[in-house]
């Protein structure tokens, strides 16, 4: 990425609408390395029994690695989301919170990948979690990345 408009782009993502209507709050790190995200529980995130909505569970974690990957990794890289699971593991209540790193050593690991490989896709693992720190759910990222 790189441009100013895109790195515009990328702070701006709170007002991206399923971030946004969520009521998903998405803060950036030093160097796009870091992403922490939290969403409140409100009447318009909960589902049919009062905890979070898992759609808007997911909608935490959905974009993330693939911007962190896209930013840091520059133009001669193609990365796409390529597949996600979620395993709920206790009901959501309250507010909850996820947090994405990307370390020099990952980075390292994908573009030296890609010296020998068409194509990688590495897998990164996500939990969510409410305010004691239990794990409200797990999600894994599995992303497409090659060389343009």
């Amino acid at each position: 990425m790189g441009t100013k408009i895109q790195l515009l782009m990328i702070r701006a993502i709170n007002l991206w609408p399923p971030i946004l209507g969520a009521g998903i709050r998405v803060k950036w790190g030093p160097g796009n390395k870091a992403v922490d995200v939290e969403m409140k529980l409100r009447f318009w995130n909960r589902n049919y029994v009062g905890t979070h909505y898992g759609g808007s569970l997911y909608s935490m974690t959905d974009p993330f690695y693939m911007l962190m990957l896209m930013n840091n990794l520059g133009r001669d890289y193609i990365v796409w989301d390529k597949a996600a699971s979620i395993r709920f593991r206790k009901p959501g209540k309250g507010r909850v919170r996820a947090e994405f790193r990307l370390s020099d050593e990952q980075l390292d690991e994908i573009r030296a990948k890609l010296t020998t490989q068409e194509k990688y896709e590495p897998t990164f693992l996500v939990e969510v979690k409410d305010e004691a720190g239990d794990v409200v759910a797990e999600v894994q990222k599995v992303l497409h990345v090659r060389r343009k």
